[in-house]
């Protein structure tokens, strides 16, 4: 088989999963077009805003398509309430597809086995997926700086093997049929815990506006990825929150921030655990 066109597909609220999800569909491209001798184009979907989830529908990839698809790490797996665009948005055609996901130096837990899976169910056949150490967004200390060069490297391999395993395919004048790689079904979700070692909820925490330092740009309403805070009145947030911290990011004034007492308990936690680098990316082939 050939391909004809690749696509780094992604849901990354805080970037670092774009980031990844785009060097290692540009690195397979480069492969293939030096083994074809010809162009690979590659194509961005960004399905992280509501408004570009409006306008992709439903997203029907070809048999010579191969896809890169990606998502940050919540609580050891795809974001739940990400999990519907994810589910419902794309599907393929017997289409290779490479799972790729972000996390912030505690674990990746179930996100890999849950992509592979749902990629299966949809009509792709994963042929490989890397878990990446990225910045936690909760933290300035955990994982900062990360992914680094070295988490790049693994980025590259995990490419170049994907690329290999369709390069392989029919290499001896008939085409073989792709093997998925199965991963098992996913585990449950990880239990955030509190300094004290017991679990914590913080379900409802909102983020909240220092006014005094806010300028009502709006760029918070304008990138929050399930559309919840109110682009009139950026002090409300009037749907669902994810803790994405997309919001207290992108900020040019830092008037946003989080304080729910149970939350905070759990960064402090992970900040007693895990600042210091503790896990690195891993890649299955």
């Amino acid at each position: 088989m050939e391909i004809k066109n690749i696509y780094a597909v992604y849901f990354s609220p805080a970037e670092s999963t774009g980031t990844i999800v785009r060097a290692a569909a540009e690195e397979a491209a480069a492969l293939l077009e030096k083994e074809y001798g010809r162009e690979v184009p590659v194509s961005e979907i960004d399905f992280t805003l509501p408004a570009a989830r409006e306008k992709i529908g439903k997203k029907v990839f070809a048999a010579d398509d191969l896809v890169f698809f990606g998502t940050p790490t919540y609580a050891g797996r795809i974001p739940n309430k990400a999990l519907p665009f994810v589910e419902e948005l794309f599907e393929g055609s017997g289409t290779p597809l490479c799972a790729l996901a972000t996390f912030g130096n505690r674990s990746y837990d179930n996100v890999l086995r849950e992509l592979t899976a749902v990629a299966k169910k949809n009509g792709f056949i994963p042929l490989g997926a890397g878990a990446f150490v990225a910045r936690h967004v909760f933290s300035g200390i955990m994982a900062a700086g990360r992914p680094d060069a070295g988490d790049m490297d693994l980025v590259s391999k995990l490419a170049h093997g994907v690329a290999e395993k369709i390069l392989s395919c029919g290499s001896s004048g008939a085409d073989e049929a792709l093997k998925p790689l199965d991963l098992g079904e996913p585990g449950p979700y990880y239990t955030p815990l509190g300094e004290d070692g017991q679990p914590v909820k913080f379900l409802k925490a909102k983020p909240k506006t220092d006014t005094e330092k806010c300028g009502q740009c709006g760029l918070c309403a304008e990138k929050c990825p399930l559309g919840s805070i109110d682009k009139d009145d950026v002090t409300s947030v009037t749907g669902i929150c994810i803790k994405c911290h997309s919001c207290v990011r992108r900020c040019p004034a830092k008037a946003k921030y989080f304080d729910d007492e149970q939350m905070m308990s759990h960064l402090r936690m992970l900040e007693a655990n895990y600042a210091e680098r503790r896990a690195e990316s891993e890649i299955i082939l």
